[in-house]
């Protein structure tokens, strides 16, 4: 999995700020590592200087190999609360359509063996 960020100008997106949020990305995301190929992490500051709550903004743009991609978003006070909450909605949506892909898959199994029966 290729992770790629995406961050405004005022934001010094350093290797010493990424990596602890790589690290956690990669931890949390390692059981699906097979299915997406590329990660972007779009990070930006929607309070700017003038502070506030939940003012830090994560989106994750997860492109799965054959699929469209996944797209989660969350905003938390600062940019780990918000990578983590986005990456938590992400696991979701990546467990919702594997499980609707296996149900799928047990649907045409069952329809196989009625063809064959039949």
């Amino acid at each position: 999995m290729v992770i790629q960020f995406d961050t405004p100008h005022s934001l010094k997106a350093n290797d010493a700020f990424k990596a602890p949020l790589i690290e956690m990305l990669n931890e949390k995301l390692d059981k699906f590592d097979k299915q997406i190929s590329r990660l972007e992490v779009h990070l930006s500051d929607e309070n700017g200087n003038k502070g506030g709550v939940n003012g830090k903004r994560c989106l994750l743009e997860a492109h799965l190999a054959g699929m469209p991609h996944l797209v989660a978003i969350n905003h938390g006070n600062s940019y780990e609360q918000a990578v983590n909450g986005a990456i938590y909605k992400l696991i979701t949506s990546l467990h919702s359509i594997h499980e609707r892909l296996e149900h799928s898959q047990k649907a045409s199994k069952q329809e196989d063996a009625t063809d064959i029966e039949s």
